[in-house]
């Protein structure tokens, strides 16, 4: 599995996903770097495989109009701290990574992970 991260989300989650073994690139490594549109973002995804990760609901309405991008994990648990961050994500990359291989779709918020 390869992913891009989206600007809103912290960089950290671009090296921990590296050093769990994954091909992982965030806005910031973009020519544009955080100011990358939506659509470059997109683009890339689709040219390189890439599952889009973000808190940014813009994905998911093209992912429901356009089944564009492909794969996306959109993270809903509102504005949290970067330490909550963290623990909520690395608590449930496992199932993340499972839901993953079964769907295009995971929400993560703060309560539970769906996939559809």
């Amino acid at each position: 599995m390869k992913f891009v991260v989206d600007a809103q989300l912290p960089y950290g989650l671009k090296l921990f996903l590296k050093d769990s073994g994954y091909d992982a690139i965030h806005t910031d490594d973009m020519p544009n770097k955080e100011k990358t549109s939506d659509s470059e973002i997109i683009n890339i995804s689709e040219l390189e495989d890439r599952i889009i990760i973000t808190k940014d609901k813009d994905f998911l309405d093209g992912y429901l109009l356009f089944n564009k991008p492909k794969k996306l994990l959109l993270i809903t648990s509102g504005n949290i701290k970067n330490k909550e961050f963290f623990f909520l994500f690395k608590n449930n990359f496992k199932t993340v990574i499972e839901l993953l291989s079964k769907h295009s779709l995971i929400e993560l918020n703060s309560f539970e992970i769906t996939g559809k």
